[in-house]
């Protein structure tokens, strides 16, 4: 609520200039000039305002993602990929707003990790097919905007924002978040380069 008070007090200090202007049946030099000084101090509050506002955006609302949490493997994966897909999974899930994370790699599930549908098959749609193709990570803000969503059954229903990063030619990374608009483009840049380090250790495998 302080972010507003610059506001408050320019809007009452133009409504008194205003007043007060109504009440005073005639000026002199100095009054005009001291009307003028106030006026430009509140506009000058009420612009501190809007600027703080456009600075200091609104937090996005998190919610609870519905469903199971769980982590799953493929279980033909290696030690080394293991351990690789183990330590990205856990460095998005809690250093992003990442809430669950699917591993899709040569028509495989390699890993779930996260809230998630337990009982519901993995199945590529358009959105995520046309990743594969252009090689461009798609970013769904907020993905209860887009008709396409039902494509992601697999992921909780009030997933709030979706990150899918491609592997390779051959697969995905799926990111869901529990708040809208809430990856930053470190965040993206950081989703990059850990897609780049996984794919490097599935090439060793």
């Amino acid at each position: 609520m302080l972010r507003f008070l610059p506001m408050a007090v320019g809007i009452l200090g133009g409504l008194g200039l205003i007043f007060n202007r109504f009440l005073t049946p005639s000026l002199t030099a100095s009054q005009s000039r001291s009307d003028a000084l106030a006026i430009i101090e509140s506009a000058i509050l009420i612009l501190v305002t809007l600027l703080w506002q456009q600075v200091q955006p609104k937090i996005p609302e998190a919610v609870v993602l519905e469903g199971e949490e769980g982590l799953e493997f493929d279980s033909d994966l290696t030690p080394s990929v293991k351990a690789e897909l183990a330590w990205a999974s856990h460095t998005l899930l809690t250093n992003t707003t990442t809430k669950v994370m699917i591993v899709w790699y040569k028509d495989k599930v390699l890993l779930k990790r996260g809230i998630y549908h337990r009982n519901k098959e993995v199945k590529l749609g358009a959105i995520a097919q046309r990743v594969l193709k252009t090689q461009k990570p798609v970013y769904l803000v907020k993905l209860a905007l887009y008709p396409g969503r039902i494509e992601f059954d697999y992921l909780p229903e009030n997933t709030q924002g979706l990150i899918i990063q491609p592997l390779g030619d051959q697969g995905l990374i799926i990111l869901g978040a529990n708040a809208p608009r809430s990856y930053t483009k470190q965040d993206e840049n950081w989703i990059d380069a850990i897609a780049n380090k996984i794919l490097f250790t599935l090439g060793d495998s």
